[in-house]
């Protein structure tokens, strides 16, 4: 009625031309709606079909209703003739499908908005377990199907869905999977009727705590108890300049000839106008709404007055847009002649802005742009109600975005979960931008895996009832509720806790270990003493023991040992490309200078014995020339490999990050591992032969037969490098280090004890054995 009476009050629009009006009340009740659309189109009370007995005006388009339901029962009618229909309120789904529904529009966004603001709702909140309770009509239940979808695209799941009835046998069915279920938040799809069943429902058990979301609904008093602290997602309030003013100064003797509005002047003034019934008094003229009290008669709040407002407003501009378009030569007869079709084209294409300045405009499902306002609904104990604006929905560039306001929420005091901290009495909960008041009501199947878990799903379950399950080694989750534990970098592990990647620790043999101090302790001892061994026979060189045994030949022994103690300290430290590339090539050639030495003097041993024979003369002097040659064949067999192996695929320094948890272990890569072993098995067969050789010439009958030292160190040296294989690929990290050290030095001290300390007791501490009679008992040993 205001926006009528403002529209032909207005000289821009519409001029020359008056709008009027025929309100009818359906009730909610789609059969109402068709008997009202039938009487509007015939001009009587007593609707005749295809008849038009009103000859005053001409209808050009229906608006309403606020439900789906009736308002798709008047389309029914309206549809017939091509009448422009634009409903305020119907959000079903199968409104926006224009090949069924091609002359309706609605002045509210659609049901597809309207999910997805609900879904957002839900997110904003952390609710992801939810129910849905549906009317029993065909629209809640259409609508419900495309939230169900909506709902499970976005990863939050549905305890269940069910439909509301008012079979006793239902209500129980209702009640017991209410009360299974623990979600604690439900989402509300029906129209008013359906909310009473609901009401009676809820009623029935007090100890039912659930938070209902609700969205597009009427109200009435009758359903105080269940809507309290609700969250209700409706069209936005706008302002309407004028508007309250109006509602304000209207009254009977205004409207008197308004039979709808008898009801509103019996229920808020006392009064009728006529006067029919002893039971009201007769109005007069100041007889005014702004008497009312605004508890009862409330001014400022409306959840769908705008959105008449724009539907009036919308067929005035068509029908303006409409008429400025025809010829102006023929604009009268055009008035009174134009079909209602003809409003479609202007109503598609609209686009004008209300007096309050809000722009207006149709998508192309007939719709207007998305725009939601949530409201927290409050119940006073006086069985006052306020609703709270917390929020509102609104397209933006990144589409429906949720907004919230300073206003704090306010949740059912019988939700005892708590969620966030406190604050002045004020509860406040991360990731929200506003206040609450009261603890948020969580929702969820299973509680958020917190960081350092990742969720496995529940067997048979749907995806948000998981377990929490730690993150592996070297995994991180660092947010709650993640699916998958991230992988830490190479250089980076994981903490204890799973939350975040630490740098691991670099490790090496370094010289700080305590073992390497054992190490270099026993290089010291034993360099020492092979350089004490070495000055003993240098100053005893012309002693008959020294000259027994190859002096030569133990001089170089002798040198190599000392280069041996030193080959620990190529392994010590950080490793670097240099001592990568001379550690194992070191220590080939120089045990293998040591062993092919041992090898020389034993075969000289044998040489020697066969000089006492007769005729054997020519073993004498190839025991003298023999020794030189076949060290310097030995050892260069084992450079040859050595070289090989230095061109084709040398050692180089690596970081491994598999060998140790929480470390990387800073190491020499053989390059080809096969060489390696190459180079270890040559020395090793030398040392073989040698022991052999030895311990064939161990019972040669000789005064002092070096044989048998020899073959006690051979037994020692195959013995430590035998086990050093296994040994060394059983251990990690920097313990392979330490393994191939320690057999280093084992094998070297091995040699220097077995085969020179027998020979330094004789020369320190038995000199008078240390005499050619001594150890010429039969034969004098090389044929000295």
């Amino acid at each position: 009625m205001f926006a009528v009476e403002e529209i032909n009050r207005r000289p821009d629009l519409l001029p020359n031309i008056t709008l009027g009006y025929m309100i009818y009340d359906a009730c909610m009740l789609e059969q109402y709606a068709v008997q009202s659309a039938l009487s509007i189109l015939s001009g009587v009370e007593a609707a005749v079909p295809n008849y038009n007995c009103n000859q005053k005006g001409k209808v050009v388009a229906f608006i309403g209703h606020l439900e789906s339901s009736p308002s798709l029962s008047i389309a029914g009618v309206s549809g017939i003739y091509r009448y422009p229909q634009i409903s305020y309120g119907a959000m079903d789904p199968i409104v926006s499908d224009k090949h069924l529904f091609p002359h309706i529009y609605c002045t509210v966004p659609d049901a597809r908005s309207q999910h997805r603001a609900i879904v957002l709702l839900l997110k904003h909140f952390g609710w992801s377990w939810v129910g849905i309770l549906v009317g029993d009509d065909e629209s809640s239940e259409r609508s419900s199907m495309e939230l169900y979808k909506e709902i499970i695209q976005s990863g939050i799941c549905v305890a269940f869905m069910e439909t509301i009835k008012r079979d006793a046998l239902e209500k129980e069915t209702n009640l017991y999977i209410m009360l299974k279920t623990s979600c604690s938040v439900l989402i509300f799809l029906g129209n008013s009727k359906n909310v009473f069943y609901l009401e009676s429902i809820l009623s029935e058990n007090n100890s039912i705590r659930k938070s209902i979301i609700m969205p597009t609904m009427r109200f009435s008093h009758a359903i105080i108890t269940i809507i309290n602290r609700s969250l209700v997602i409706s069209p936005p309030r706008r302002d309407i300049p004028g508007l309250r003013e109006f509602l304000l100064s209207a009254g009977p003797h205004k409207y008197k000839h308004v039979q709808f509005m008898a009801g509103i002047w019996n229920k808020y003034l006392d009064c009728c106008v006529r006067n029919i019934s002893m039971m009201y008094r007769p109005c007069n003229v100041m007889d005014l709404l702004s008497q009312v009290d605004s508890s009862d008669y409330d001014v400022n709040n409306f959840g769908y007055t705008f959105s008449i407002y724009s539907a009036v407003y919308a067929v005035a501009h068509a029908l303006h847009d409409l008429f400025s378009n025809k010829e102006h030569g023929q604009l009268q007869n055009h008035r009174s002649s134009h079909q209602p079709w003809e409003l479609h084209p202007y109503l598609k294409n609209l686009n004008f802005k209300t007096t309050g300045g809000d722009l207006i405009h149709f998508d192309e499902k007939g719709s207007v742009p998305a725009h939601f306002s949530v409201s927290n609904v409050i119940i006073f104990p006086n069985e006052t109600m306020v609703k709270l604006h917390v929020g509102h929905f609104a397209e933006g560039a990144e589409g429906l975005q949720f907004l919230r306001t300073n206003t704090a929420v306010h949740w059912d005091p019988r939700f005892v979960q708590e969620v966030g901290r406190t604050f002045a009495g004020t509860w406040y909960r991360k990731g929200l931008e506003a206040p609450v008041h009261g603890k948020i009501p969580s929702s969820v199947c299973s509680p958020s895996c917190l960081p350092g878990y990742r969720k496995v799903p529940q067997e048979g379950q749907q995806r948000c009832c998981y377990y929490c399950v730690p993150c592996a080694e070297g995994e991180i989750s660092n947010q709650t509720d993640m699916e998958n534990c991230m992988k830490c970098p190479d250089d980076h592990w994981s903490d204890e806790k799973r939350a975040i990647c630490i740098p691991r620790s670099v490790e090496f043999l370094s010289f700080g270990d305590g073992l390497v101090v054992c190490f270099l302790v026993f290089c010291i001892i034993f360099c020492f003493s092979t350089v004490v061994v070495l000055v003993i026979f240098i100053k005893y060189k012309d002693t008959a023991i020294v000259k027994a045994n190859n002096q030569n030949l133990s001089f170089i022994l002798l040198f190599s040992l000392v280069f041996s103690f030193l080959c620990p300290l190529l392994f010590i430290g950080r490793p670097t490309r240099i001592s990568c590339l001379l550690r194992q090539v070191t220590v080939g050639n120089i045990f293998t200078l040591a062993v092919a030495s041992i090898l020389a003097k034993t075969i000289t041993v044998l040489l020697a014995f066969n000089t006492i024979k007769p005729k054997r003369r020519f073993y004498n002097l190839l025991g003298k020339y023999l020794s030189a040659p076949f060290l310097i064949m030995c050892f260069c067999g084992q450079s040859v490999i050595c070289v090989f192996w230095l061109t084709f695929s040398p050692p180089f320094p690596e970081y491994n990050t598999q060998v140790q948890v929480g470390k990387i272990v800073l190491q020499c890569n053989e390059g080809t591992a096969t060489i390696f072993y190459i180079v270890i098995g040559y020395m090793g067969c030398l040392a073989m032969i040698s022991f052999f050789v030895a311990f064939l010439a161990r019972n040669l009958p000789d005064a002092f037969n070096e044989a048998k030292h020899i073959t006690i160190s051979m037994l020692v040296f195959c013995s430590v490098w035998i086990s050093f294989i296994p040994a060394y690929l059983s251990t990690k990290g920097k313990y392979m280090v330490a393994v191939e050290v320690f057999s280093i030095l084992a094998s070297s001290a091995g040699l220097l004890g077995c085969i020179f300390i027998p020979k330094c007791y004789i020369i320190l501490m038995r000199p008078e054995l240390n005499t050619k009679t001594g150890v010429m008992a039969r034969r004098v040993l090389l044929g000295k």
